[in-house]
């Protein structure tokens, strides 16, 4: 009656191995980091032979690591607010030349249009002639646009209005200040990880927490000052004509009035480019997602007056050429100019889609950071404090793991001894899973390894003490063994599943380190239940079919 298929056992075991394969490069951490280190140079370019460490382990074993986190490696904690209501005002006063220019299409009837004041609530506009107000509300609210989201259109994005009898008062629907607010925090995330991630930083940690929030810690850094002049440098965002378009090859190399810039999403593409920008990233104002007239998606731009005038110069004299659009030394898209584009605005079509064209606009909006950033907390964790959290919780571990492994041989006997072996299984299959998918360790997260320590055994106990009642009603060994784990099955799958969700809520509606503790409880959950179901049972099956014993004890 214990019986498992051949194919089933060889398929547990190598699950078994490699799980241990893929935990065994965290036994020799240091190594392996350094190799990694060294790999990564190399595939940036680097000549081999002037890069240490990349013998110090072998390329056909696996080199995945679990990442330390900023509590275990230390390093720089901060939460910054983003100012969003300056993106407001910054998209009002953008909108005065339009307004301006619609309304002087009928300046007689006007009389004079003049300026008031321009805030982050509303731009405001007086005319001459009060009787022609609705004339002129009419020829504002035609300037609207639909706010366009990953969700679709939803309404417009200028809610106008008469104050008094000649103040028209333009101001932001509160779809745009939502859409805005949104486009502004992926705006300035994107900024924040481009700088970091420049500056080589292991596994930096940068999320968006509410409304207008940002979590960043970054692992290995000396100061949280550090992060801060590192937040605080500029990208370089151009606009510069094409010469020439390579695809395949080597780049060539780049003249005195000419460089060459790799394409950012084409691999092995290069663009021959003027060295001299006609618009630069300061110039422009805006950049969203829209959609062209064939309705396919599309990103829309807008420059600030001076932008606007050499802009439409240019596409005035270069119609049917490639226009490089530039951030970081890299093509992020290089149109066609189809057509003389007056006014500061365009539209650049492509093969988007909605996801694309919005990533596009951020990137065209990763110049520079759309509003200023207030940092609430700022904490540098020193390394020391890093060491004694990795010893704490290494010594929690030992603790947990010597105590469970202690009781469950006292209280089982054998048996307990066949789940002490798959509780160290079980053990290296967490870390396996963790430096498969390259999660992030914290100290939350070794005190969800703890509690899986210490949960890992209850599906075992919950068969042993089946078997014992089994046992009690006179069946034999084979038929007691095999009805324990079949009527324990549902519970332990209950159990586990209860907990699992729970942790699935954890990491949906936490951040940080209680992410770290749902993820590491949550791979917990999923080994323990294979090494006690799986594991355990191919253990006592093997012990059994060797000992041909005529009774047990557990």
């Amino acid at each position: 009656m214990l019986q498992i298929e051949p194919w089933k056992r060889v398929l547990i075991w190598l699950t078994v191995a490699a799980g241990l394969l893929l935990a065994m490069p965290n036994l020799f951490y240091p190594r392996v980091e350094q190799h990694n280190d060294a790999m990564a140079q190399i595939a940036l370019g680097l000549d081999p032979a002037t890069v240490e460490g990349e013998e110090l382990w072998p390329a056909w074993l696996p080199s995945g690591l679990v990442n330390l986190g900023l509590d275990l490696r230390g390093g720089a904690h901060l939460l910054a607010e983003v100012q969003v209501e300056q993106v407001y005002e910054a998209r009002l006063e953008a909108m005065w030349p339009a307004v301006r220019d619609v309304l002087r299409d009928e300046r007689q009837l006007f009389e004079s249009i003049r300026l008031v004041e321009t805030t982050n609530e509303a731009l405001r506009v007086r005319i001459g002639n009060p009787e022609a107000m609705p004339r002129a509300l009419e020829l504002v609210r035609g300037l609207a646009r639909p706010v366009q989201t990953l969700a679709g259109v939803s309404g417009t994005d200028l809610d106008v209005r008469a104050e008094g009898r000649d103040v028209i008062a333009v101001s932001l629907s509160e779809e745009e200040q939502q859409a805005t607010d949104d486009r502004t925090m992926a705006q300035s995330l994107e900024i924040v990880r481009r700088r970091i991630d420049e500056a080589g930083t292991r596994e930096p940690t940068i999320q968006r927490q509410g409304g207008d929030r940002i979590l960043i810690q970054v692992p290995g850094v000396g100061s949280a000052q550090e992060v801060k002049d590192l937040i605080g440098t500029t990208a370089q965002l151009t606009f510069q004509p094409v010469v020439n378009r390579i695809e395949g090859g080597e780049a060539p190399a780049p003249t005195g009035s000419t460089e060459v810039l790799p394409s950012l999403d084409e691999e092995g593409v290069f663009y021959i480019l003027e060295r001299t920008p006609v618009v630069t990233g300061e110039q422009l104002v805006d950049a969203q997602p829209s959609f062209n007239e064939n309705g396919q998606p599309a990103v829309t731009f807008r420059f600030n007056p001076t932008g606007a005038r050499q802009f439409g110069d240019y596409t005035a004299e270069n119609i049917g050429s490639l226009f490089a659009i530039v951030l970081d030394e890299e093509v992020v898209s290089a149109p066609v100019i189809q057509s003389h584009i007056p006014g500061g605005s365009g539209i650049i079509t492509g093969r988007f889609t909605l996801e694309e064209s919005t990533q596009l606009a951020i990137l065209l909006r990763a110049g520079a950071l759309p509003a200023e950033l207030v940092f609430l907390q700022e904490q540098t964790i020193g390394p020391d404090l890093g060491e004694d959290s990795i010893e704490a919780g290494r010594i929690a571990c030992l603790v947990a793991f010597a105590a469970v492994l202690i009781f469950m041989a006292l209280s089982y006997g054998l048996f307990g001894i066949f789940a002490n072996i798959a509780l160290i299984i079980n053990v290296a299959l967490i870390f396996g899973l963790l430096s498969l998918i390259g999660a992030t360790l914290t100290l939350p997260g070794i005190a969800g390894i703890v509690l899986t320590i210490g949960m890992a055994v209850d599906a075992n106990v919950l068969v042993f003490e089946r078997i014992r009642e089994e046992l009690k009603t006179a069946k034999g060994p084979s038929r007691a063994i095999s009805l324990g784990y079949e009527k324990a099955l549902s519970a332990i799958v209950d159990a586990n599943i209860t907990t699992f969700i729970t942790a699935t809520i954890l990491f949906a509606m936490g951040a940080g380190p209680v992410r770290g503790f749902a993820i590491t409880l949550g791979l917990g959950i999923l080994t323990s239940v294979f090494t006690a179901i799986f594991v355990t049972r191919v253990l006592v099956v093997m012990w059994f079919e060797w000992r041909r014993p005529k009774t047990v004890e557990v």
